[in-house]
């Protein structure tokens, strides 16, 4: 009972450790929000062509890049698929805490970012699963919005909704002054003993941690190296494996072997060196015989 009990333990630790050592790459529908939407657009944010168009903000909530590509966006609740996004471009994707957006002018012949329907038609505008029936965010649009003042999250994702100070297209919505989280914390804890306290107790948790993981494997894993198998002939003839103590001459003579085996890892080097003359070869070209001032003229 207690070694099922350890194993139990000890399997729910390692599953713990290979899921958190694999990064989440998968993304939930509703982390794609429609986040900003400006209806009249006289003088504010101009498209690629130049042009004031109504927009629409798409907030990618979550903290990996999500494709929008296969896609729906749409104006009408009886036609989901009203506008298909297209797949394979880069410029769908929306990186993490990322934004995108959409150019409401009924002109899809301008590119991908330029929808088919217009902002002023419908109160409504949704995003739709690539299935054409699961609507993964929608908005309703109050009436009497005025030109150049954008509608959208008062928050970037959150779902508190209002006229916005400023339109912040491909940016945060929340233009006011925020006080970080590191910025209050140094309020409270100016000296940093806080923070001290934290990761103290953070690193002494996790050694604790890997103790335990480490005890309970050990006990399931464990090798007995006091025993040695050994091979055994039955009355009937039958060859049994059986366990035996290992006793200190067969530690001895393991522990000689192992030595020996180490010792022998390299070969001999000599460390003589034989330094050989050599003779030069003779040239009559260099010899002082045949120079040319050592010959005499004859007498006769």
């Amino acid at each position: 009972m207690k070694t099922i009990k350890s194993a139990v333990i000890s399997n729910f630790f390692i599953g713990l450790l290979i899921l958190i050592s694999f990064p989440v790459s998968a993304f939930r529908a509703n982390d794609l929000k429609i986040n900003e939407i400006l209806v009249y657009n006289d003088s504010n944010y101009v498209d690629d062509f130049g042009m004031h168009s109504p927009w629409i903000e798409i907030f990618n909530s979550a903290y990996n890049t999500i494709d929008i590509g296969g896609r729906y966006l749409t104006d009408d609740p009886a036609n989901l698929k009203k506008y298909w996004i297209p797949k394979g471009d880069p410029i769908t994707q929306i990186p993490p805490r990322g934004y995108l957006v959409f150019w409401a002018d009924n002109k899809p012949a301008r590119g991908i970012l330029h929808l088919n329907f217009h902002l002023e038609e419908s109160p409504m505008i949704a995003i739709v699963e690539a299935d054409g029936k699961t609507i993964i965010d929608k908005i309703i649009m109050p009436r009497g919005l005025q030109p150049d003042i954008s509608f959208g999250r008062i928050n970037d994702g959150a779902d508190e909704w209002g006229l916005l100070k400023k339109s912040t297209p491909r940016a945060n919505n929340n233009t006011d002054q925020v006080i970080s989280p590191a910025q209050r914390f140094s309020e409270i804890d100016p000296a940093g003993t806080g923070m001290t306290v934290v990761s103290m107790s953070v690193v002494f948790l996790s050694l604790a941690l890997l103790y335990l993981i480490f005890k309970y494997v050990s006990k399931i894993y464990r090798i007995d190296y006091s025993k040695v198998l050994a091979f055994k002939k039955t009355q009937e003839g039958k060859i049994e494996v059986v366990e035996e103590d290992m006793t200190g001459e067969v530690n001895a003579a393991i522990a000689m072997a192992l030595y020996l085996y180490r010792s022998e890892l390299h070969d001999d080097e000599n460390t003589v060196l034989t330094i050989k003359k050599v003779s030069r070869t003779y040239s009559p070209w260099s010899s002082k015989i045949y120079n040319i001032y050592n010959i005499r003229p004859s007498k006769n």
